[in-house]
């Protein structure tokens, strides 16, 4: 097993694959959750988009969307646990599981049609994915989860002037754990190239990672961050080597596991970012508050929060 400098386990692999099934075969071992808890807040923001921005499809960049989970929760209200059957890694439906581990590429891709076509409404928001894996994107992309998508790595390079374009009119930017890795690098790049079209931000971010410098950069282009209360389920640890190498590096960035990571798993905060000059936003505090109030009570753990 290969670790990478945080501690964590490599799991490079499983997001350069032809198809979705490699990753959530491994994730459902892992009971990856964020995107299942995320999805309720993204709802919300979208909704609130749509109505401040007078837009009746709100564009979303999600930042590391891999084979389009989010878009595919958002767009055709499935579950995680879905996915996990839907790709041969879950269990609530065994001939569908045992089916999806024995088809084809192109047979995936045309069940994915067949629920866009059942499960589809008029368009209510378009999804732009990026990430550094082509595999991935053109997976999301042909199956319809995802609109358009932006195969770029922004850590190292400039927008090309087609990638401006296809992210051009975005209303809000999300992230379900890239951050740490993706640094506020992307984040400016993105911001700068939209010129005067400034997005709202979502962004779900392991604790082990701190956010001060990407806050820091946000607000030198104008904009105000706050945190939303509590702590979210990411996924377990792979093994007691990883759980040790994270927490050596908690440590090291002075976070506190007591009650959290010590006992097992990621846990992830949600920041919200809006441009403060935005007349069509609400301060990122009433956005906060606003999307706080429609979570359910069993969406975060709410009394564990962590500094």
């Amino acid at each position: 097993m290969r670790f990478d400098a945080t501690g964590k386990v490599s799991l490079e692999h499983i997001y350069t694959q032809p198809d979705p099934r490699a990753y959530f075969g491994a994730l459902r071992k892992l009971d990856y959750c964020v995107p299942q808890l995320a999805k309720p807040y993204f709802a919300k923001l979208i909704d609130e988009c749509r109505t401040a921005r007078r837009t009746p499809v709100p564009q979303v960049l999600d930042i590391g969307c891999s084979y389009g989970v989010n878009a595919a929760l958002l767009k055709y209200d499935l579950s995680m646990d879905d996915l996990y059957t839907r790709y041969g890694a879950g269990t609530a439906d065994a001939d569908m599981a045992s089916s999806a581990a024995l088809d084809s590429r192109a047979e995936l891709l045309a069940r994915d049609h067949d629920l866009a076509r059942t499960r589809g409404t008029a368009p209510r928001v378009r999804f732009v994915g990026l990430d550094t894996s082509g595999n991935a994107l053109d997976y999301a992309f042909e199956a319809g989860f995802l609109d358009d998508i932006v195969h770029a790595d922004l850590e190292s390079d400039e927008l090309t002037p087609e990638q401006r374009e296809r992210i051009a009119g975005t209303d809000l930017v999300i992230s379900t754990g890239c951050l740490g890795y993706v640094t506020e690098k992307t984040l400016t790049r993105i911001v700068r190239s939209l010129g005067d079209h400034r997005p709202w931000m979502a962004h779900f971010v392991l604790r082990m990672f701190p956010f001060d410098s990407v806050e820091h950069a946000l607000a030198a282009l104008g904009y105000r961050t706050v945190r939303v209360e509590g702590v979210f389920k990411q996924r377990r640890f792979v093994s007691a080597e990883e759980q040790a190498g994270v927490l050596r590096t908690m440590a090291a960035a002075g976070v506190d596991p007591g009650g959290l990571e010590d006992e097992g798993w990621f846990y992830a905060r949600l920041f919200l970012s809006t441009p403060a000059g935005d007349s069509g936003s609400r301060p990122a505090e009433d956005l906060a508050a606003g999307v706080e109030a429609t979570a359910s009570p069993h969406d975060h753990d709410r009394n564990r929060e962590q500094s």
